[in-house]
């Protein structure tokens, strides 16, 4: 399989800053039906990420931003394989990658998103290994 992060991503990312709020969050993702927002300073460098499991937390809607994301956020080149983007949202138990560029955000790849190439049947079991032909058997 040679399918890289780019073919899969979503490239029109929506984004917000951290003194913006979770009332402001929270609409964003609604009115787009998305579940992640990153967060970015005003020169598009990424700052964090806040997601739908963020804004489940009992707080004002006044509250910041920057008081709820979360601030280690993984980040994947897009021209990596997509097994790559797999492996880091499995080992790390994330949904969500933010695509960059030099840290610039171009992209978000999300576990939805990689549900599709199942759907799409684009991704193919491995056959198991073949026995051996060799005859095994000692008397």
């Amino acid at each position: 399989m040679n399918i890289k992060v780019k073919d899969l991503m979503v490239k029109s990312v929506i984004t917000t800053m951290p003194h913006k709020t979770i009332g402001h969050a929270n609409s964003i993702m609604t009115k787009n039906k998305i579940k992640s927002v990153p967060v970015v300073d005003k020169d598009m460098g990424i700052k964090g990420i806040i997601t739908a499991t963020d804004l489940l937390e009992e707080l004002s809607e006044s509250t910041p931003i920057s008081k709820v994301m979360t601030t280690k956020v993984y980040t994947i080149p897009a021209y990596s394989n997509i097994n790559i983007a797999a492996r880091m949202m499995r080992n790390h138990n994330i949904n969500h990658l933010v695509v960059s560029d030099e840290q610039k955000i171009v992209g978000v790849l999300s576990a939805h998103d990689l549900l599709k190439l199942v759907e799409d049947h684009r991704f193919v079991m491995k056959n198991p290994s073949t026995p051996s032909k060799k005859n095994n058997k000692r008397e």
